[in-house]
């Protein structure tokens, strides 16, 4: 797992773990968040796996998995005491497993957009425009050019018009590389 780290740890200031959502990697999502952070905290901005530059051959594909791997960067950064953890989006689940599985390790969590107490009655009520976590799953993580067109149309202001779908086959085809 890829991690953005200080160059030296300072035992005076506390720990922070900024963990990103759905995006191209930590910095896409933080990198107006660093500078001001950086003065007050040790800041660790890990790439979850399977965004950035982190990847594993492992199959599990979990928020608790991704949980697990954060905490093992953090030992491998050999940062000992408690950690603060802010997650936004799906990086809200990760927190939120981290701090279920490692009580001793965070201290405060604070989540961002992350709907953890989501629950299928909500989709089922019309909270979302989906009808199930798995309809969500499809569009998020596209597998064909219609639901990448779907994607781009719910994550757009102003989609673009018209995008052929050879273009979003190569799109799916390289992400599914990784």
């Amino acid at each position: 797992m890829h991690c953005w780290a200080p160059k030296t740890h300072n035992q005076s200031k506390p720990t922070l773990v900024l963990i990103h959502g759905f995006g191209a990697n930590a910095m896409w999502q933080f990198n107006d968040f660093i500078a001001p952070l950086k003065s007050k905290f040790n800041l660790y901005v890990p790439d979850l796996l399977f965004f950035g530059d982190s990847y594993t051959t492992r199959p599990e594909r979990s928020e608790s998995f991704q949980a697990r791997c954060v905490a093992a960067v953090m030992d491998a950064q050999r940062v000992s005491g408690t950690m603060d953890v802010m997650g936004l989006s799906y990086g809200g689940f990760v927190a939120y497993s981290m701090a279920a599985q490692f009580p001793e390790r965070v201290g405060r969590v604070v989540l961002g957009c992350a709907g953890v107490c989501l629950e299928e009655k909500d989709m089922e009520d019309g909270m979302f425009q989906v009808k199930s976590v798995d309809e969500a799953a499809e569009i998020l993580l596209p597998q064909t050019p219609e639901k990448c067109r779907q994607l781009l149309r719910l994550s757009f202001y102003k989609p673009p018009p018209v995008t052929p779908s050879c273009f979003l086959a190569d799109f799916i085809e390289v992400g599914n590389k990784f």
